[in-house]
Order: C-alpha cells, then sequence, then structure tokens
C-alpha cells in the first residue's frame, strides 16, 4: 500500500464519546468496561489512518470515499506513503476531502509520477 486516508471518526451523536478503558499494567488487553477497574478514558473522536489500496490518485480517492461514506468522518486527507508509515502525517499530502465540497488535490505531481 502506498496511500493512507487519515480522519476524524466523531462519537455517535446518541453516545457523545467513546470510552475504553486505560491499563498501564495490561496494555493491549480489552476487557468490558463493566468488568475492569482501570481508569476510563472518553473521547469525543478518535483520529485515524488507513491504507488504501490504488495504483494511481484517482484510484486511491475512489477508494477513499468508500471508506468515508462508511464512518461519520466530514473531512479527511489522502496521503501517499511509500514507507507504509502508520504515524499521522506521514508523506506527501495528495489531496484533502471536505464533505459536501469533494477532494482538493494538493498542487503538484502525482507522486507516482503524472500531473494532477
Amino acid at each position: 500500500m502506498t496511500y493512507f486516508l487519515e480522519y476524524t471518526v466523531p462519537a455517535a451523536s446518541s453516545d457523545g464519546e467513546f470510552e475504553f478503558p486505560h491499563d498501564e499494567i495490561n496494555p493491549g488487553t480489552t476487557v468490558p468496561l463493566s468488568q475492569t477497574d482501570a481508569d476510563v478514558v472518553h473521547a469525543p473522536e478518535l483520529p485515524a489512518r488507513t491504507g488504501i489500496v490504488g495504483a494511481t490518485v484517482p484510484e486511491a480517492k475512489l477508494e477513499a470515499e468508500q471508506l468515508i461514506a462508511n464512518s461519520r468522518a466530514s473531512e479527511a486527507s489522502l496521503y501517499f506513503d511509500p514507507s507504509d508509515s502508520l504515524q499521522a502525517g506521514v508523506g506527501t499530502l495528495v489531496a484533502t476531502f471536505t464533505e459536501g465540497a469533494g477532494w482538493q488535490d494538493t498542487p503538484g505531481e502525482d507522486p507516482q509520477g503524472s500531473t494532477f
């Protein structure tokens, strides 16, 4: 994968926020909140960085739109990142998406070699 989509998933309006246990002693362990004494972390939104399959920018945008449509995200950024990093902001910003306005390309060349 060379493209990554970064977006923020807001909590569902009925929930208001995400809740998950934070246990430094047992990291990576997932248990129901009602069955743990761990501190509970509350977050109104969760950041995400997801690999996007696509050989070209238009293919990556099409795949990204499907992901955005199935999330509650209203904005997203598409990055070209041949290092396959999961770190936020890594790679070359190719385009941004805003609900209602669609894609806005970042001026420049397609990292794969063609202009867009």
